[in-house]
């Protein structure tokens, strides 16, 4: 009966660690929504903000996949 209560624990911890993932999707739209805020405002700006689009991008993505690794730690190595 134990065995079965850690198993459910395991995977309820996945699943609370895989709403990183979907908190990470929403951060990546807020990122490029703010760009294309600011682009369709100043359209001559546009080119130089680029770049801080992609690293915003990236780092917000980057918390996602980290929510992704410890959800699938939780599943198979706990």
């Amino acid at each position: 009966m134990e065995g079965n209560i850690a198993e459910v624990g395991q995977y309820i911890g996945a699943g609370l660690a895989a709403i990183g993932s979907g908190a990470a999707a929403i951060g990546v739209g807020n990122v490029a929504g703010n760009f294309l805020s600011g682009a369709l405002r100043n359209p001559s700006a546009a080119a130089s903000q680029t770049a801080t689009l992609f690293i915003g991008i990236a780092f917000a993505e980057a918390l996602g996949i980290f929510a992704f690794l410890v959800a699938l730690l939780l599943m198979f190595a706990v």
